[in-house]
């Protein structure tokens, strides 16, 4: 069994910053990935980007390409998603989910806020 816990998110400017952090606990395989995705009011969940849990490999949704990042703490066992020249398109809730190499997320996170509003 893996868990997921999110931290971070809140109301920010266009142009700012935010940081996500997902920690994740119990069984997890190396042949696995975090995957970030975000559901905005109205609209399908959609992926934003994914990381490895070894950390050899990225990879970023079009929209967020070059403003986001993914990284991965070995020795926490976290994953943050950093989100610099946030957009009010970039409001959504944030999730992270597990999943292993192959197929899509079956454990996720409980979800984080994250507003770009003046």
């Amino acid at each position: 069994q893996v868990d997921l816990v999110q931290s971070g998110g809140g109301l920010v400017q266009p142009g700012g910053s935010l940081r996500l952090s997902c920690a994740a606990s119990g069984r997890i395989s190396t042949n696995s990935a975090i995957d970030w995705w975000r559901q905005a009011p109205g609209k399908e969940r959609e992926f934003v980007a994914f990381i490895t849990w070894t950390g050899f490999n990225q990879f970023y949704a079009v929209p967020v390409r070059g403003r986001f990042t993914v990284s991965k703490d070995k020795a926490k066992n976290t994953v943050d998603l950093q989100m610099n020249d946030l957009k009010p398109e970039d409001t959504a809730v944030y999730f992270c989910g597990y999943r292993t190499v192959v197929g899509p997320p079956t454990i996720w996170g409980q979800g984080a806020q994250v507003t770009v509003s003046s």
